[in-house]
């Protein structure tokens, strides 16, 4: 079969975003060259055992491929994409230069073209993300290995966005947790999260592509076979509460969010958030304390912001 690979060169902070957009028009893979993986990548730092010299990288900005089987006319998709591309200005993200370019590619390099960027990285204390290609061996003994396939859903779960939200669930998480993970993408949230002692997990995206990519993501490591990951539109119709709400998504689409997972949240739940561009922060937590949440905290990676909030117990 013969794929067209739609490429669109951005910056960093807007790598979330273009790969949800090329997703969302019917790709059936992404690849992530992004210079923020690799400037993260310190030898020694976590235990990595990468040559950093090796691995072919870009030193600035970032570079998503989304791949689009012979079935999908690709020229009938560009102009939205480009569109959609330019309008994330209006969400805070600058996407320049915003270029969208297009060629042909044939099975083996569709399945493979991704692969040689991707190598396992400590992302937090106890979490590593490695690609379910590679072999690697935990280093030290509360070390989880979270394997995902990279070329099926939105990266190696190394970007700021997710290492926040990764921070957060190790700071929180005390064991036999329920949660939600909203906007779920790889799966990478529910699998780190059932490392780190949550029980039950329902993952949701209003993308099927990436419900169909979670799934395979989770049947990749075996203590998260039990997630359940279905399409929804964030929590809309959901009325069970849990003690975890984890989102890792964009500021604007947090915002209708608090009020659900207000809704979903027993008394003394978190409300863990992520995907939140600097000059959005305010905004985001002034919505959550009208709601009636109390921030515990805010983290910090460049320019990402993550937020630790709780629902307040009648002891307040």
């Amino acid at each position: 079969m013969q794929w067209t690979e739609v490429s669109v060169m951005t910056t960093n902070e807007a790598v979330e975003a273009v790969s949800n957009i090329l997703q969302e028009a019917g790709a059936s893979g992404v690849k992530i060259d992004d210079a923020a993986d690799y400037a993260n990548l310190k030898p020694g730092k976590y235990g990595e055992i990468v040559d950093l010299d090796s691995i072919p990288h870009r030193t600035s900005g970032a570079e998503i491929s989304a791949y689009y089987p012979e079935t999908i006319f690709v020229p009938e998709i560009l102009p939205t994409i480009r569109q959609r591309v330019q309008e994330l200005t209006q969400f805070g993200l600058d996407p320049m230069p915003g270029t969208v370019t297009t060629k042909a590619v044939d099975d083996e390099s569709w399945a493979t073209a991704w692969q040689k960027y991707y190598h396992p990285v400590r992302v937090t204390r106890y979490l590593t993300v490695t690609p379910s290609w590679e072999k690697y061996t935990p280093v030290q003994p509360n070390e989880h290995v979270i394997r995902l396939d990279p070329g099926m859903a939105f990266g190696t779960g190394t970007h700021p966005t997710t290492r926040l939200s990764m921070t957060a669930l190790e700071m929180v998480v005390r064991g036999g947790e329920t949660m939600y993970d909203v906007g779920t993408g790889s799966g990478v949230l529910s699998i780190a999260a059932k490392y780190l002692g949550v029980d039950q997990i329902t993952a949701f995206d209003l993308d099927e592509v990436a419900v169909r990519s979670a799934k395979a993501n989770l049947d990749l490591n075996p203590i998260a076979t039990d997630v359940v990951a279905k399409p929804n539109d964030l929590l809309k119709g959901i009325h069970h509460p849990v003690d975890l709400v984890v989102a890792n998504i964009l500021a604007e689409i947090i915002l209708p969010l608090v009020p659900q997972a207000w809704e979903n949240l027993t008394p003394g739940g978190y409300f863990l958030t992520s995907g939140i561009i600097a000059d959005k922060l305010a905004e985001v937590v002034a919505a959550q304390e009208k709601q009636g949440f109390v921030i515990d905290n805010i983290l910090q990676m460049k320019d990402w912001r993550g937020v630790i909030a709780h629902k307040p117990t009648e002891d307040e």
